[in-house]
C-alpha cells in the first residue's frame, strides 16, 4: 500500500537523474561546437542559433534515449544501460555531425566528434554505475507475488535477467489459491498474474487496482482484439467496433513510399557488404549465394523470399522443415554463422521489399509448412496473416528466434492493433539495439523442428 504515496517521488527523483544524464552528456557536444565547429559556419549564427544546435541535440538524445530505454535503472544490468546510451549517443552525434556538414558546407574534422564520443562512454559508466546504486539504495525491491495457472517460470526469469533488485518474490500461489483469499495480496507491491484464464484474471486485477497493487500480466487474444478496436457511440451506447486490420489509406501510401525509398537507399550502401558476403558463400563450398524459400504475407499469400544462404545446400534433404536450433547447428556453415550473427543474410530481402512481397516493418514471413503445425495447436496463430509480412518486427525487436509461437503472436497482435508511422520508427530504431545482441538469435532445442515448446498446450493461454 505504499506504491500511492511513493511514485511521486519515485517518477520526480528519477525524472532528475535523467536530466542529469542527459546534462551531463551535453556539456562535451557544447564544448566541441562552440571551439570547433562554430566560427566555420557559413552564415553568421547569433547566440540563440547556437542554443538552437545544442537544444536540437538534448531533444534528439531524448528521444532516441527512450527509444532505445537509455535511461531505465532498474530493469537493466550496467552493461546494457551503457550499451543502450552509448547506442543512442551515436545515433545522435552522427546526426549532428552530418547537420554541422551541412552548416558548414564542407565535411568538419571529424575527430572532436570522435572525442565527444570517447567522454561520452566514459559519463555513460559512470552514471550506470551511480545511478544503480542510488536507486537501488532510494527505492528497495517491491515485494512480488506471483500468481500463476498454465504457465510457471516467471521467478526463474527474473533472476535470469538480474531483475531481483526490482522484484523480491515473497511468494508463488496459484490463481485458485488467491481467489479463495485475495487479501493475500494486501502486502504485496507488485503482482505478476501468469497464465491465469481471463475471469480469474479480472477479479485479481480489479482488486489490485483497488488496492494500488501494481500489476503485470501477459495478455490473451482476446485482449489485443479489443485492443485493436475502434470506439463508436450508438443507441447512447459506447460500443467497441472489432474488425480485420484495416489502417488508413494515408499510412500505407507513407508505409510504401518508406519502403522504396529506405530499401534503394540501403541497397546502394550496402551493395559492397552484399558483393564481399555473396564471394565468400560461393567460395567456401562452392554452392549458390543466394536461396529462395516460400513464405506467407498478408491474407496468405505465398511469395519467395531471398536470402544469402547460411546452411549447406543439403540443409533439409529429408524434406522436413526445421528451424535453426542457433550456432551449435551442424547444418550451418562457417561463412553462415557469421552472417546470421550480424543479420547480413537478411539483406536480399530488401529486393522483396521493392517488388512489394515485404514491408520494412510487420510481422515476420513464416514457412507455409511451419505456420500449420502451429495452426494445429493454435489455430489463431492466422490472425498474424492480416497485415504484409516484414523484414522486421514488433516479435524480432522484443521476442527471440526461439520465442513460442503464442508469445509471437501476442506480440504481432499488438503491432497490429497499435500500427502507426511512429511504432514503425520505433521498432526500425529498436531493430539496431538488436544486431548486436546475440541471445535474440538463439536457436530451438536440439531435436524439436518448431519454436512450440515440447508438451506446451499452447490454446491454455487463449
Amino acid at each position: 500500500m505504499n506504491n500511492r504515496k511513493s511514485t511521486l517521488f519515485h517518477d520526480i527523483s528519477t525524472r532528475i537523474a535523467r536530466l542529469i544524464n542527459i546534462g551531463l552528456m551535453t556539456v562535451p557536444f557544447a564544448v566541441a561546437w562552440y571551439s570547433q565547429y562554430a566560427d566555420q559556419l557559413w552564415v553568421h549564427f547569433v547566440r540563440r542559433g547556437h542554443w538552437l544546435v545544442i537544444g536540437t541535440f538534448v531533444i534528439l538524445y531524448f528521444l532516441i534515449g527512450k527509444i532505445y530505454d537509455a535511461f531505465k535503472m532498474s530493469y537493466f544490468s550496467r552493461g546494457e544501460m551503457v550499451y543502450n546510451q552509448l547506442l543512442s549517443l551515436f545515433e545522435v552525434n552522427v546526426i549532428m555531425y552530418i547537420g554541422a556538414w551541412f552548416l558548414i558546407r564542407h565535411a568538419p574534422n571529424p575527430l572532436p566528434m570522435i572525442l565527444v564520443f570517447l567522454v561520452q562512454m566514459v559519463i555513460a559508466v559512470v552514471w550506470a554505475v551511480a545511478a544503480q546504486k542510488w536507486y537501488f539504495m532510494t527505492f528497495p525491491s517491491n515485494k512480488t507475488i506471483v500468481v500463476w495457472d498454465t504457465r510457471q517460470g516467471i521467478t526463474k526469469l527474473i533472476e535470469k535477467y538480474n531483475l531481483t533488485k526490482k522484484f523480491e518474490v515473497v511468494s508463488s500461489i496459484t490463481a485458485e489459491e488467491c481467489k479463495a483469499d485475495l487479501s493475500v495480496l494486501d502486502d504485496a507491491d507488485t503482482v505478476f498474474l501468469i497464465g491465469v484464464h481471463s475471469h480469474d484474471r479480472n477479479i485479481i486485477a480489479k482488486y489490485c487496482l483497488m488496492h494500488d497493487v501494481e500489476a503485470y500480466l501477459i495478455p490473451r487474444i482476446g485482449d489485443l482484439l479489443i485492443a485493436s478496436s475502434t470506439r463508436s457511440n450508438l443507441f447512447h451506447l459506447l460500443l467497441l467496433k472489432v474488425e480485420r486490420f484495416n489502417p488508413p489509406i494515408e499510412y500505407l501510401i507513407i508505409k510504401r513510399i518508406a519502403d522504396i525509398v529506405l530499401s534503394l537507399i540501403a541497397i546502394v550502401i550496402l551493395s559492397p557488404v552484399m558483393i564481399i558476403t555473396a564471394i565468400c558463400i560461393k567460395a567456401e563450398d562452392h554452392g549458390p549465394a543466394l536461396y529462395k524459400q516460400v513464405r506467407l504475407t498478408k491474407d496468405g499469400k505465398e511469395f519467395e523470399i531471398y536470402k544469402f544462404r547460411s546452411m549447406r545446400t543439403d540443409a533439409e534433404k529429408d524434406g522436413v522443415a526445421r528451424l535453426s536450433t542457433g550456432a551449435s547447428d551442424s547444418r550451418i556453415t562457417k561463412v553462415g554463422k557469421f552472417i546470421r550473427k550480424v543479420r547480413i543474410d537478411e539483406l536480399p530481402q530488401l529486393f522483396n521489399i521493392i517488388k512489394g512481397d515485404l514491408t520494412i516493418v510487420g510481422p515476420r514471413p513464416e514457412r507455409p509448412e511451419i505456420a500449420k503445425e502451429y495452426e494445429k495447436t493454435l489455430p489463431e496463430y492466422a490472425m498474424r496473416l492480416q497485415a504484409k509480412a516484414g523484414l522486421t518486427g514488433y516479435a524480432q525487436v522484443f521476442g527471440k528466434y526461439n520465442t513460442t509461437p503464442y508469445d509471437k503472436l501476442l506480440m504481432d497482435l499488438m503491432y497490429i492493433a497499435n500500427a502507426s508511422v511512429f511504432e514503425d520508427l520505433r521498432i526500425i530504431f529498436s531493430t539496431v539495439k538488436i544486431l548486436f545482441q546475440p541471445e535474440s538469435t538463439e536457436g530451438i532445442e536440439d531435436g524439436q523442428t518448431t519454436a512450440m515448446e515440447n508438451g506446451q498446450a499452447e490454446n491454455d493461454f487463449k
